[in-house]
């Protein structure tokens, strides 16, 4: 299940693999991924409201949204734009 972030400790956050939702509550696509990241439970999740958060969404570059990063060691792994299903998730978040 997805947390909501808070606005405390986000280096410290992605310090571990976790996976990080940049949403926006106005975002159609963005609700209509919220119930798929919810299903799923091999990663943190942690959604990021670019509205409430816009000089952390900056500071990672968000232009559009969805976007899903995987951070693991503090560092980007990797990012995805837009919707995906819930197979295409799992294998984004895969080693």
């Amino acid at each position: 299940m997805s947390k909501i972030y808070n606005g405390e400790n986000f280096d410290e956050i992605i310090k571990n693999r976790v996976l990080i939702d940049f949403y926006a509550d106005w975002c159609g696509p963005c609700k209509m991924l919220g119930p798929i990241l919810d299903k799923i439970n091999d990663i943190d999740i942690i959604k990021v409201n670019v509205d409430k958060y816009e000089e952390l969404s900056r500071k990672y570059g968000i232009m559009s949204i969805p976007c899903l990063i995987l951070f693991e060691n503090g560092k980007e792994i990797k990012r995805n734009l837009g919707f995906i299903n819930e197979a295409k998730i799992r294998d984004f978040i895969k080693k």
